[in-house]
């Protein structure tokens, strides 16, 4: 298991409603489980031989980074973790439920739109932990996205970057003709798609796949039995929105 889950059902469903959970407004590093900001200019020196991630979910967040590197200490813990404007783009829900009970996020292309993300700077020794967190239950896959306008806040403007994307596509909003659904939690300008928050986004999966359920006991089922959350992941399938993300590059899956 990639990390573990709470052990109590309160703690659970603050765990899938909080997603993508609190990140903060301006960039930082994690070391030791701390958020430093990074107050003056991004440099080279700090980001040199380190893989540019694009994070667009909780990966922003220092608690999830947190849950995912805690094992690592001192400098090897140390994540440069950068603000950053993604054009053209935007941060919707993925047609999936994550086993933690959240509605997890991914790319997709809309132009016009100016999306609010981070980039993950990891070393070569941090990148495996991060696959093995986001690769390991087949919900995504990772790749290199080319011809982007990344501006990254006191640092450079890349054209290129690394992303993990959901396998299962975006979900269908049922309010605007099933177009994909943003995230509320992830500022953007000029977003062309309806935004909501974590738990109205729990409510359109739940809508989807079992109308009659009670939202948190649907939550606390789907986390608790992975046949179930299985067959409500083929549900939200069957309706998802494929996502466009042009000049991605799939190297794993």
């Amino acid at each position: 298991m990639p990390w573990p889950l709470p052990e109590t059902d309160d703690a659970r469903l603050r765990l899938a409603k909080g997603y993508p959970y609190a990140a903060p407004g301006a960039s930082y590093l994690y070391r030791d489980g701390e958020a430093v900001p990074l107050t003056a200019d991004i440099g080279p020196a700090l980001l040199q031989g380190r893989v540019p991630v694009i994070a667009h979910g909780s990966n922003r967040a220092p608690e999830q980074i947190h849950r995912k590197f805690s094992h690592l200490s001192g400098a090897g813990s140390e994540i440069p973790v950068t603000r950053a404007v993604l054009g053209d783009h935007d941060v919707v829900y993925s047609a999936h439920m994550t086993r933690y009970g959240a509605v997890s996020a991914t790319l997709h292309a809309a132009p016009g739109t100016r999306v609010t993300v981070f980039v993950t700077w990891l070393s070569e020794a941090q990148l495996p932990r991060m696959h093995e967190t986001e690769l390991g239950l087949g919900n995504y896959a990772y790749g290199r996205m080319t011809g982007i306008d990344l501006a990254v806040e006191g640092g450079p403007h890349l054209k290129a970057a690394f992303a993990y994307l959901s396998v299962h596509g975006c979900l269908a909003d049922p309010e605007a003709d099933d177009a994909p659904l943003a995230l509320a939690a992830v500022p953007a300008e000029d977003r062309r798609h309806r935004a909501v928050h974590q738990e109205s986004a729990l409510g359109v999966l739940r809508d989807r796949h079992a109308p009659e359920a009670e939202l948190d006991g649907l939550i606390l089922t789907a986390i608790a039995d992975t046949a179930k959350r299985r067959r409500l992941i083929e549900t939200l399938q069957a309706a998802a929105v494929p996502w466009e993300v042009p000049g991605f590059e799939m190297i794993l899956r």
